[in-house]
């Protein structure tokens, strides 16, 4: 049984290197294009992110669970799998860990290659509302919610590990599919991270609103209609 800090530190170095790997591969894309060569493109930063994420599961959620995202471990408070405080610390913890994780990347890549992208912080794409904004993010989190309550919450020990790949390749599908509008962050504690760094706090309202309220209903839809009581 590991203790109270082991989940916490577990939480924190997990959001951090989730938010270092995430935002660096944006700020690669970049250096690279303006290098005159061939960037990552979207499908690359996407795949960048959700196999990070992914791999970190596998490493990290014998521990604590692997949320690494405030939107997951609101799912698990309403559904009870997780009490009001430790909810609380693990939220605080991914904060963290996604704050240093974005200073992290500001200080080793090049200022220009960084502060053109404003370090990945998401905003809305032209004609976008946030309305808009608040529903896609929404979908997209309770989608990312929904598989990783299928395939790592409710799984065995050894399965849950795994099952991480499941939830890494739903991150990947819905920046594929958001990136373009939203840039797809799906994650509150990451986009604060950057935010904080790039000092861009256009329409951050609604990074917070739509992953929020998408991880409280994929994680309400998924325990009502599959899970067995005991």
């Amino acid at each position: 049984m590991y203790r109270i800090w082991q989940k916490l530190f577990a939480e924190f170095i997990g959001t951090f290197f989730f938010v270092f790997f995430s935002t660096s591969a944006i700020c690669v894309d970049e250096a690279l294009r303006s290098g005159g060569t061939a960037g990552l493109g979207s499908i690359g930063i996407a795949l960048v992110r959700g196999l990070t994420f992914a791999i970190l599961v596998c490493a990290l959620a014998h521990i604590s669970g692997a949320h690494f995202n405030p939107a997951i471990t609101i799912g698990f408070w309403v559904t009870r799998r997780l009490g009001s405080i430790q909810a609380l610390l693990y939220g605080v913890a991914q904060i963290l860990g996604a704050i240093t994780g974005a200073y992290t990347v500001a200080r080793f890549v090049p200022q220009q290659a960084w502060r053109a992208v404003l370090m990945g912080t998401p905003d809305l794409a032209t004609g976008f509302s946030r309305t808009q904004g608040i529903f896609l993010e929404g979908l997209l989190t309770l989608f990312l919610v929904f598989v990783f309550f299928g395939a790592v919450a409710t799984a065995k020990d050894s399965s849950a590990r795994f099952g991480g790949f499941a939830a890494g390749f739903a991150i990947f599908a819905g920046a594929v599919v958001g990136s373009p509008y939203t840039g797809a962050s799906m994650n509150p504690a990451m986009a604060l991270g950057t935010a904080i760094v790039a000092h861009h706090w256009a329409n951050h309202g609604v990074y917070w609103a739509g992953p929020l309220l998408g991880g409280v209903i994929g994680a309400w839809v998924y325990q009502i209609l599959f899970v067995r009581e005991p």
